[in-house]
């Protein structure tokens, strides 16, 4: 052999030496999970997408509790995004294609060690339980990956496939319960994490679950679930709306029949067909009722109110890190025809049945040009604020670590505050991604806010506490300290932050669930 053929030999030898001893090439791509082998892709971050959790649930699984995902042989290419659930179409740029066989999750992972253990982030998508999905491009995990942590993004049931009861559903379950298919299916994908994350670098000791909005309202009753107990060690929730009124079981059923009187019927159905019907539900949409898909007291999987299981104390006491964006309803109520004082005080009469001359004082309007901001203000409250600040109280009665933020950054210098999912781009670094089917602007300062609150939930996911860089110190939340972390266009530790009306809101919930009395 010639000199030179010597070379390239030893130069071909080394090189397989290291991607074996790194675990680099062909080899490193390929992970035996407990149904098979699965191929990912990537360089430095690789990526494991559309890897199955669960069976499909068509057919005669389709509002039953998630089955396992079947055993296969060879290799699954898991280089691509699999199928997201049905929705209606609000993400032109969802990755994957739209089908009822969707219980999949994808996984990002620092590839040079797969022993290492490195904490895990688990991600449930928001979009009010109707629409979204664990491939949207915002939800991108290499960014955070790259700050050395294992990613999982995951898909679970939407809409009337994912939280419709139904009495003939109660009646085939040994439970004699139905609904909440969509939180089910996040348990199983949790438990699947514990049993497979290992071989993908991540510790199974070391989860933390991250959501936003319905994402975070669900991490909530995971929480208080005895079904997900240890599955997860800590919990980051944006936008929270828990303790906010619910259906029990027999009110969700009675949804459930609107939809159809005969379930063998409703499962022959094709499953696009109940976005459709979804919207034909009669619905109450006033921001102080309970939403008909939504989570569930079904009295099995949530078997108690979360405020009552919060005050009770009978929930997982895990460290949380919550809050919320700086105009939260801002959104949501832009389009609402409420334009005056007067129409005003007349939907805030209406919306707190019994208790309209202290809810017109609480959410007090002195002129028509008040009128836009009081709408989002009653919202934020309603739905976020009250609850945040709650579960803040009742972590500290716990003795338990919390810490809260306020997200007030003007993208791109907008002139507008940030309203409802404001803060998902720059939570995972992913500024570029499109939303909505744009791509929004954004300028360098923006860019340092998403490193610096990117940088905060990877110190919490690995610590347990967000503190650390060059950021001014961030206490645990207290009840008197009330402190939080605002991230606008410069991190500024704050204290109080209580919507104007949430003592209010606090008293009449707590009136309509019988705990005290209206006006």
């Amino acid at each position: 052999m010639t000199l030179s053929r010597l070379l390239v030999a030893g130069a071909i030898t080394t090189m397989l030496a290291a991607c074996a001893s790194t675990g680099q090439g062909e080899s490193r791509s390929l992970v035996q999970t407990e149904t098979g082998k699965v191929r990912g892709s990537g360089g430095e971050i690789h990526r494991y997408l559309g890897v199955p959790y669960a069976a499909a649930p068509v057919g005669p699984l389709r509002w039953q509790p998630p089955q396992p995902a079947p055993q296969w042989n060879g290799v699954r290419d898991a280089t691509q995004f699999g199928h997201f659930c049905v929705q209606p179409q609000e993400y032109p740029e969802m990755r994957g294609t739209m089908d009822e066989d969707c219980l999949n999750l994808n996984i990002w992972t620092p590839s040079e060690d797969r022993t290492a253990k490195m904490p895990v982030v688990v991600w449930i998508h928001g979009g009010g339980f109707t629409y979204g999905g664990g491939a949207h491009p915002s939800y991108d995990g290499e960014a955070l990956a790259r700050r050395g942590v294992v990613v999982v993004t995951l898909n679970y049931r939407l809409g009337l496939l994912g939280f419709m009861a139904h009495p003939q559903l109660s009646a085939e379950s040994k439970a004699g319960s139905s609904g909440n298919y969509g939180l089910m299916d996040q348990v199983a994908a949790l438990k699947w994490v514990q049993r497979n994350i290992a071989a993908f670098g991540g510790d199974p000791t070391r989860v933390t679950v991250m959501g936003q909005s319905a994402g975070a309202h669900a991490i909530s009753a995971l929480i208080t679930s005895t079904q997900a107990a240890s599955t997860f060690q800590q919990a980051i929730m944006q936008s929270v709306g828990v303790m906010r009124p619910q259906l029990d079981l027999k009110q969700a059923e009675q949804y459930g029949l609107q939809v159809g009187a005969d379930i063998n019927q409703l499962r022959q159905l094709p499953a696009e067909n109940f976005v459709a019907l979804q919207k034909n539900l009669g619905v109450d949409r006033s921001p102080a009722s309970a939403r008909p898909v939504s989570i569930i007291n079904d009295g099995v999987f949530i078997d108690m109110p979360d405020y009552a299981a919060f005050a009770s104390g009978r929930f997982s006491k895990v460290p949380i890190l919550v809050g919320n964006v700086a105009n939260e309803g801002g959104g949501a109520t832009k389009n609402w025809p409420i334009k005056t004082v007067s129409e005003f005080r007349t939907f805030v009469s209406e919306t707190f049945k019994g208790a309209g001359s202290k809810a017109t004082t609480a959410f007090a309007v002195n002129s028509d040009a008040q009128v836009k901001q009081a709408l989002a203000d009653l919202y934020s409250d309603t739905q976020f604020l009250f609850g945040t600040r709650e579960l803040l109280n009742q972590y500290e009665k716990q003795n338990l670590r919390s810490y809260r933020y306020v997200f007030s950054r003007h993208r791109d210098e907008a002139a507008a505050p940030p309203i409802h999912g404001d803060e998902l781009q720059f939570v995972f670094d992913n500024l570029n991604a499109p939303h909505r089917g744009k791509q929004r602007p954004f300028n360098d300062t923006d860019s340092a806010v998403a490193q610096q609150i990117a940088d905060s939930w990877m110190r919490f996911v690995k610590t347990g506490d967000p503190n650390g860089g060059d950021m001014p110190a961030w206490p645990p939340y207290s009840s008197k300290g009330k402190g939080f972390m605002t991230f606008g266009s410069t991190l500024t530790a704050g204290s109080g932050y209580d919507g104007q009306g949430i003592d209010f809101v606090r008293d009449y919930f707590a009136a309509v669930r019988g705990q005290g009395v209206g006006e």
